[in-house]
């Protein structure tokens, strides 16, 4: 377990560590475990999808995790116990984290060797199709249906909806996940979350490389002047591809080295492709 500080101080210290359970997984009970093991793990940030079923599954483990770690303090564990900051994404515009597989099972050939179970790291497909809540929009069965069956049906934050999940959840932190291109749809979304500003611990930017990405973060810089809270920047090297190998570290070491050297105002955060390898490909950096 690592050293625990309260969140943000381990921003300040740079060992922060967020669980990422997925802007739109919705598989309650996985949530309800995950929060439990990471907040006793020492998690700073717990980041679930913008759901009321979602967010109360994780406020329950961390419920959980807090009486555990409360009943063993006097044995010496979890001395320093702090509860995770409980955050929420949302996007501003279509992508792929916010998007589910689906297909109609009954056009599936008898004989197909049916490789997109396979593929799918959560399990999420099965004869009958796709399990819609254990889906989280990675995207590995769409090239690999030998039929093209398989497509995506996309969802985006509605914004008048923010405000009350925000304040009746007792949400913390938000994470906006945006693009290079999305600078107008950002702008509408961040008129709405804004006010909300006053009363969070963190703000966090998720945003994929692209050869425009430094010039668009530079433009949401100054739109985000005089936060009352910390910015994080999250570079997304690879999206959702962190359990395929070591390899996709790379591509977001690389896309945080270009974010470094741009020197924006706030923390930058290592997202998409981060994995066990991580932390080891960082030090040789």
């Amino acid at each position: 377990m690592k050293n625990t500080n309260f969140p943000l101080q381990s921003l300040s210290k740079g060992n922060w560590f967020k669980l990422i359970c997925g802007a739109s997984y919705q598989h309650l009970p996985a949530i309800r475990s995950l929060a439990l093991a990471y907040s006793l793990a020492g998690a700073d940030c717990i980041d679930v999808a913008a759901d009321k079923a979602v967010i109360s599954a994780a406020q329950q483990g961390m419920v959980v995790a807090a009486r555990i770690a409360n009943n063993n303090q006097e044995q010496g564990i979890w001395p320093n116990y702090q509860k995770p900051l409980l955050m929420i994404s949302l996007n501003d515009d279509e992508d792929p984290h916010f998007r589910k597989a689906e297909f109609d099972a009954e056009q599936c050939p008898a004989d197909c060797p049916r490789p997109c179970e396979t593929i799918c790291p959560a399990q999420a497909i099965n004869k009958q199709g796709v399990i819609d809540s254990f889906c989280y929009g990675c995207g590995r069965c769409l090239p690999i249906c030998p039929h093209n069956l398989i497509s995506t049906r996309s969802y985006v934050s509605t914004p008048e909806s923010i405000p009350t999940l925000v304040q009746e959840m007792g949400i913390e932190a938000i994470e906006i996940h945006t693009q290079a291109d999305h600078f107008e749809q950002f702008q509408r979304l961040w008129q709405v979350i804004k006010p909300l500003t006053q009363n969070l611990q963190v703000l966090a930017i998720s945003c994929p490389d692209s050869p425009q990405v430094i010039t668009y973060l530079r433009s949401l810089s100054k739109l985000l002047q005089n936060l009352p809270c910390p910015l994080i920047w999250q570079t997304d090297g690879r999206s959702m591809s962190g359990d395929i190998g070591s390899g996709t570290t790379h591509a977001t070491v690389k896309f945080a080295q270009k974010v470094i050297a741009a020197d924006l105002p706030g923390y930058i955060q290592l997202a998409g492709g981060t994995n066990d390898y991580t932390v080891t490909k960082l030090d040789a950096e």
